[in-house]
């Protein structure tokens, strides 16, 4: 018999998000089945789900499909627990909807703070209450007490903190609000039970992508680690899109997302959380690096169109998704934008640069132009051509200058 609950943290799914208009269902359906099958491989016994399952709150029908077909089978016939929460993106009554339905698959899901996810008591919940659940592994001697805790927003809450206080005292009450909503849940953790946490949060010291939706402003929806309840040993945290740990006792963790969903996120590696846990012990963590999904990559091409497609011709970055950046003497022509776009079937954005004319004249030599000479050459330099009559008179006209001179 197994002495160590093994548990598989991931979060941050965004079902239905799309890139500049491009759709990432097929990647994503190819990353969940990746995450399944890790689950498998590593023989978890628990999955955590730590929010922002779907990019927002009335998602595509065929992402809820998505989410439905991979919660079947993370669960793996009823082997494996799944424990879920909802994020800032989703509607916390669409998540907790099936849950009735979700507890007789070993699912639940929690939407709202305080919420009972559970109903039914069982061999697979021998304990539930507001905000938290026991679960009961098969082949493991012990259960794990799991205070979940969805996206905890005032309106969930139902306070008005920001209403009644400033900045330099909401992000505090705001901390002690969350922390107490831990503290009660895990009011159930015991000695001879693995305890954990799973919420969507911003925690202070978290790095931030730039992709992720603010859930705060200016710093004041921000948890302090110290917020975590004692005798927490891993908690599951969601929201913020690159993978990091902003606490080291107990463990605090973000999964990060499994995809990388803006080129702010380019280059990063993404990977699931596995934690080792048995009671009393310090848990044992390491992330298991993904694989699927196309790259999201940037591109500086100073040569121009042609060292782009010289690139293309070679392959480089083949099948990943393209931000370019394109160094040219004169504004893009349409069959050079044609070009580029057969040339790379994964260019998302196209940031032509164009260079200033060789035969601008020298700083001494700028001084004696007069204001309309001058416009011209910035014009030329920026769009790579002449302005249009009207365009000149309108600037005079905004300088105090006489466009008739």
């Amino acid at each position: 018999m197994r002495l160590r609950m093994r548990v598989l943290h991931t979060a941050d799914w965004h079902l239905g998000c799309q890139l500049e208009g491009r759709g990432r269902l097929p990647e994503q359906r190819d990353v969940l089945a990746e995450i399944c099958g890790i689950a498998e491989q590593e023989a978890a016994d628990l999955v955590l789900l730590a929010g922002d399952i779907f990019d927002s709150p009335n998602p595509p029908a065929l992402a809820e499909d998505l989410f439905y077909e991979t919660l079947e089978r993370l669960t793996a016939g009823g082997r494996r627990a799944v424990v879920a929460v909802s994020g800032n993106h989703d509607s916390g009554e669409r998540i907790a909807a099936p849950g009735p339905l979700a507890e007789r698959h070993r699912i639940a899901l929690f939407g709202l703070p305080g919420q009972v996810a559970v109903a039914a008591r069982g061999p697979a919940w021998p304990q539930t209450g507001p905000g938290w659940v026991e679960v009961a592994v098969a082949g493991c001697p012990h259960t794990a007490v799991v205070a979940a805790l969805p996206y905890p927003s005032e309106s969930r809450l139902g306070t008005a903190l920001g209403e009644a206080l400033d900045e330099a005292e909401l992000q505090p009450a705001y901390s002690e609000r969350v922390g107490r909503l831990l503290t009660q849940a895990a009011a159930h953790f015991r000695p001879d039970t693995v305890n954990l946490v799973v919420t969507h949060l911003f925690v202070a010291g978290g790095q931030e992508s730039g992709s992720e939706r603010p859930i705060q402003l200016g710093g004041a929806y921000t948890v302090a680690p110290a917020a975590f309840p004692a005798g927490c040993q891993y908690a599951a945290l969601g929201h913020l899109h690159r993978p990091q740990a902003v606490g080291g006792d107990p463990p605090i963790r973000y999964a990060g997302a499994p995809l990388a969903y803006s080129f702010a996120e380019a280059g990063q590696a993404k990977s699931v959380v596995v934690v080792d846990a048995t009671p009393g012990s310090p848990a044992q963590v390491r992330t298991v690096p993904l694989s699927a999904g196309r790259q999201l990559v940037r591109w500086m091409a100073a040569g121009g169109v042609a060292e782009v497609l010289a690139q293309a011709e070679a392959g480089a970055d083949a099948g990943a998704w393209i931000d370019l950046e394109v160094h040219v003497e004169a504004a893009l022509r349409l069959e050079e934008i044609r070009a580029l776009r057969q040339a790379l079937p994964g260019l998302v954005n196209i940031r032509p640069v164009v260079r200033p004319p060789q035969d601008l004249p020298v700083a001494a030599g700028r001084s004696r132009l007069s204001t309309e000479d001058l416009f011209r050459l910035f014009y030329r330099g920026r769009r790579g051509g002449d302005p249009r009559a009207s365009v000149v008179d309108l600037f005079l006209q905004l300088t105090g200058e006489d466009a008739t001179a």
